[in-house]
Protein backbone atom coordinates (compact mmCIF):
# COMPACT_ATOMS: atom_id res chain seq x y z
CA UNK A 1 0.00 0.00 0.00
CA UNK A 2 1.32 3.43 -0.91
CA UNK A 3 2.33 6.01 1.71
CA UNK A 4 -0.52 8.46 1.16
CA UNK A 5 -3.12 5.68 1.36
CA UNK A 6 -1.54 4.10 4.40
CA UNK A 7 -1.42 7.08 6.74
CA UNK A 8 -4.36 7.66 9.04
CA UNK A 9 -6.78 10.57 8.96
CA UNK A 10 -4.56 12.86 10.99
CA UNK A 11 -2.44 15.27 9.06
CA UNK A 12 -2.16 18.37 6.97
CA UNK A 13 -5.32 19.32 5.06
CA UNK A 14 -5.25 22.36 2.78
CA UNK A 15 -8.15 24.26 1.26
CA UNK A 16 -8.51 26.90 -1.43
CA UNK A 17 -11.89 28.62 -1.21
CA UNK A 18 -13.60 31.12 -3.45
CA UNK A 19 -15.85 33.57 -1.64
CA UNK A 20 -18.34 35.53 -3.70
CA UNK A 21 -19.87 38.60 -2.11
CA UNK A 22 -23.60 38.66 -2.86
CA UNK A 23 -25.06 41.21 -0.45
CA UNK A 24 -28.63 40.11 -1.19
CA UNK A 25 -29.68 41.47 2.22
CA UNK A 26 -29.22 45.03 0.85
CA UNK A 27 -32.11 46.08 -1.38
CA UNK A 28 -30.07 48.74 -3.19
CA UNK A 29 -27.83 46.00 -4.66
CA UNK A 30 -30.74 44.69 -6.75
CA UNK A 31 -29.66 41.08 -6.32
CA UNK A 32 -32.07 38.62 -7.88
CA UNK A 33 -32.11 34.87 -8.03
CA UNK A 34 -33.31 31.73 -6.40
CA UNK A 35 -31.70 29.15 -4.12
CA UNK A 36 -32.87 25.57 -3.99
CA UNK A 37 -30.49 23.11 -2.40
CA UNK A 38 -31.26 19.59 -1.23
CA UNK A 39 -29.18 17.26 0.90
CA UNK A 40 -30.52 13.86 0.02
CA UNK A 41 -34.24 14.45 -0.20
CA UNK A 42 -34.27 17.21 2.40
CA UNK A 43 -34.55 20.75 1.08
CA UNK A 44 -32.41 23.26 2.97
CA UNK A 45 -34.24 26.29 4.30
CA UNK A 46 -32.20 29.15 2.85
CA UNK A 47 -33.66 32.61 2.43
CA UNK A 48 -32.15 34.13 -0.71
CA UNK A 49 -32.61 37.66 0.66
CA UNK A 50 -30.28 36.93 3.60
CA UNK A 51 -27.36 35.62 1.57
CA UNK A 52 -24.29 37.70 2.28
CA UNK A 53 -21.68 35.56 0.52
CA UNK A 54 -21.28 32.18 -1.09
CA UNK A 55 -18.23 29.98 -0.50
CA UNK A 56 -17.03 27.42 -3.02
CA UNK A 57 -14.20 24.95 -2.54
CA UNK A 58 -11.96 25.30 -5.58
CA UNK A 59 -9.04 23.27 -4.28
CA UNK A 60 -8.00 20.68 -1.73
CA UNK A 61 -4.63 19.13 -0.96
CA UNK A 62 -3.73 16.40 1.50
CA UNK A 63 -0.23 16.54 3.00
CA UNK A 64 1.24 18.59 0.15
CA UNK A 65 3.71 20.14 2.59
CA UNK A 66 5.77 21.90 -0.08
CA UNK A 67 2.65 23.70 -1.34
CA UNK A 68 1.68 24.56 2.23
CA UNK A 69 5.17 25.91 2.89
CA UNK A 70 4.89 28.15 -0.17
CA UNK A 71 1.59 29.60 1.11
CA UNK A 72 3.03 30.14 4.59
CA UNK A 73 6.04 32.02 3.22
CA UNK A 74 4.38 33.94 0.38
CA UNK A 75 0.83 34.56 1.59
CA UNK A 76 0.86 34.19 5.37
CA UNK A 77 3.99 36.26 6.15
CA UNK A 78 5.59 33.21 7.77
CA UNK A 79 2.67 32.61 10.18
CA UNK A 80 1.64 28.96 10.15
CA UNK A 81 -1.49 29.26 12.26
CA UNK A 82 -4.38 27.53 10.42
CA UNK A 83 -6.13 30.85 9.77
CA UNK A 84 -7.70 31.90 6.49
CA UNK A 85 -5.54 34.10 4.22
CA UNK A 86 -6.45 36.09 1.11
CA UNK A 87 -4.63 34.93 -2.05
CA UNK A 88 -4.17 37.54 -4.81
CA UNK A 89 -4.66 36.39 -8.39
CA UNK A 90 -0.99 37.14 -9.15
CA UNK A 91 0.08 34.75 -6.39
CA UNK A 92 -1.95 31.91 -7.88
CA UNK A 93 -0.31 32.62 -11.24
CA UNK A 94 3.13 32.60 -9.58
CA UNK A 95 2.50 29.28 -7.79
CA UNK A 96 1.22 27.69 -10.99
CA UNK A 97 4.27 28.96 -12.87
CA UNK A 98 6.64 27.51 -10.24
CA UNK A 99 4.98 24.10 -10.47
CA UNK A 100 5.21 24.15 -14.26
CA UNK A 101 8.85 25.27 -14.11
CA UNK A 102 9.78 22.34 -11.86
CA UNK A 103 7.88 19.81 -13.98
CA UNK A 104 9.49 21.14 -17.16
CA UNK A 105 12.98 21.04 -15.63
CA UNK A 106 13.10 17.33 -14.81
CA UNK A 107 11.35 13.99 -15.18
CA UNK A 108 10.46 10.99 -13.07
CA UNK A 109 12.85 8.04 -13.09
CA UNK A 110 12.75 4.67 -11.31
CA UNK A 111 13.92 4.82 -7.71
CA UNK A 112 13.09 3.90 -4.14
CA UNK A 113 10.29 5.76 -2.38
CA UNK A 114 9.66 5.90 1.34
CA UNK A 115 6.51 4.02 2.24
CA UNK A 116 6.26 4.63 5.97
CA UNK A 117 7.90 3.91 9.26
CA UNK A 118 7.09 1.22 11.79
CA UNK A 119 8.42 0.40 15.22
CA UNK A 120 9.38 -2.90 16.78
CA UNK A 121 10.13 -2.19 20.39
CA UNK A 122 12.77 0.55 20.29
CA UNK A 123 13.78 -0.35 16.74
CA UNK A 124 12.72 2.07 13.99
CA UNK A 125 12.03 0.35 10.68
CA UNK A 126 11.88 2.44 7.51
CA UNK A 127 9.91 0.94 4.63
CA UNK A 128 10.99 1.54 1.04
CA UNK A 129 9.51 0.30 -2.22
CA UNK A 130 10.09 0.67 -5.92
CA UNK A 131 8.58 3.81 -7.38
CA UNK A 132 9.58 6.97 -9.17
CA UNK A 133 11.69 9.91 -8.04
CA UNK A 134 12.63 13.23 -9.60
CA UNK A 135 15.71 12.84 -11.81
CA UNK A 136 16.90 16.28 -10.68
CA UNK A 137 15.37 17.96 -7.64
CA UNK A 138 17.51 21.12 -7.75
CA UNK A 139 14.72 23.53 -8.75
CA UNK A 140 12.20 21.76 -6.53
CA UNK A 141 14.49 22.15 -3.52
CA UNK A 142 15.10 25.81 -4.37
CA UNK A 143 11.58 27.01 -5.20
CA UNK A 144 9.15 24.54 -3.57
CA UNK A 145 11.10 22.71 -0.87
CA UNK A 146 9.40 20.07 1.23
CA UNK A 147 8.67 20.84 4.87
CA UNK A 148 8.51 18.35 7.70
CA UNK A 149 5.87 18.64 10.36
CA UNK A 150 3.52 16.66 12.52
CA UNK A 151 1.74 14.34 10.05
CA UNK A 152 2.72 16.63 7.15
CA UNK A 153 3.47 13.75 4.80
CA UNK A 154 6.69 12.73 3.08
CA UNK A 155 9.61 15.03 2.41
CA UNK A 156 11.09 13.17 -0.55
CA UNK A 157 11.13 14.44 -4.10
CA UNK A 158 9.24 11.52 -5.56
CA UNK A 159 6.07 10.61 -7.45
CA UNK A 160 3.90 12.00 -4.63
CA UNK A 161 5.67 15.36 -4.80
CA UNK A 162 5.24 15.30 -8.61
CA UNK A 163 1.52 14.51 -8.33
CA UNK A 164 1.07 17.40 -5.90
CA UNK A 165 2.62 19.69 -8.52
CA UNK A 166 0.19 18.46 -11.16
CA UNK A 167 -2.74 18.81 -8.74
CA UNK A 168 -1.64 22.34 -7.85
CA UNK A 169 -1.54 23.39 -11.51
CA UNK A 170 -5.09 22.05 -11.92
CA UNK A 171 -6.27 23.79 -8.72
CA UNK A 172 -4.68 27.10 -9.74
CA UNK A 173 -6.28 26.84 -13.19
CA UNK A 174 -9.68 26.23 -11.61
CA UNK A 175 -9.26 29.15 -9.19
CA UNK A 176 -8.04 31.49 -11.92
CA UNK A 177 -11.01 30.58 -14.14
CA UNK A 178 -13.49 31.72 -11.48
CA UNK A 179 -11.53 34.71 -10.16
CA UNK A 180 -13.56 37.84 -10.92
CA UNK A 181 -14.42 41.26 -9.49
CA UNK A 182 -17.09 39.78 -7.19
CA UNK A 183 -14.93 37.08 -5.63
CA UNK A 184 -11.81 36.49 -3.58
CA UNK A 185 -9.71 33.38 -3.05
CA UNK A 186 -8.53 32.23 0.39
CA UNK A 187 -6.08 29.57 1.59
CA UNK A 188 -6.46 27.74 4.89
CA UNK A 189 -4.81 24.69 6.38
CA UNK A 190 -5.50 22.47 9.34
CA UNK A 191 -3.88 19.51 11.04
Amino acid sequence: MKQKEEENDMGLDQYLTRKVYVGAEYEYRNVTGKVEIKVGKEKLNIDFHRISEISERVGYWRKANHIHSWFVENIQDGEDNCQEFYVPKESLEELKSLCEKIINSTKLIPGKIHNGTSYKGHEVIEHWEDGQVLADSTLAEEFLPTQSGFFFGGTNYDEYYWQDLLDTIEICNRALEVYDSHSSIYYQSSW
